[in-house]
C-alpha cells in the first residue's frame, strides 16, 4: 500500500467525486495535499462563479466523498491508480487542520506558494484505499 500511498502524494491531480441529497453524483478536477490521514484541498482563486461550490454543498450534506487519482500512458505497464473514499468535512478558517491545509498545499504547488488559497478547505480522511498498477 505504501506504492499507493506514494503516487497518491505524489499526483499532480485529482478527480474529487461527491454526491448529493439526492444521489446525484459530481465529480471535478482538484489540486490536493496529503496531510497526515486526510487528503485536503481549499477554493483557491482561480475564476469561479461563488466560493460556495457544490462540492462543500455536498460534503456538508452527506459527510462523504472519494477522489481517484491516475496515470496514463501508451505504455500500458506504466498504468496505474489510487481511490481515496470515506468521511469528508468543510473546515472553518480556526481549524488546526486549515492551516496545514493550505502549508501543505503551498509546498505541493509553485501556484499555491505564490497565492496561499484564501476560501473554504475541506478534507477527505483515508478511510478506504484501493489502488492498481500494471507493475504490481
Amino acid at each position: 500500500m505504501e506504492g499507493a500511498l506514494s503516487r497518491l502524494r505524489q499526483a499532480p491531480v485529482g478527480r474529487l467525486a461527491t454526491t448529493d441529497g439526492t444521489g446525484e453524483v459530481h465529480l471535478v478536477p482538484v489540486c490536493f495535499a496529503v496531510v497526515d490521514d486526510a487528503i485536503v484541498s481549499a477554493v483557491d482563486h482561480k475564476p469561479k462563479t461563488t466560493t460556495r461550490l457544490r462540492r462543500l454543498l455536498d460534503i456538508e450534506v452527506t459527510g462523504r466523498a472519494s477522489l481517484l487519482v491516475d496515470h496514463y500512458e501508451d505504455d500500458w505497464t506504466q498504468l496505474w491508480w489510487v481511490r481515496v473514499s470515506g468521511p469528508a468535512a468543510v473546515h472553518g478558517d480556526h481549524e488546526t487542520i486549515a492551516t496545514a491545509a493550505r502549508a501543505a498545499l503551498a509546498a505541493k504547488y509553485r501556484q499555491y506558494a505564490e497565492r496561499v488559497p484564501a476560501g473554504p478547505v475541506w478534507s477527505l480522511t483515508m478511510a478506504r484505499i484501493s489502488a492498481w498498477s500494471a507493475r504490481d
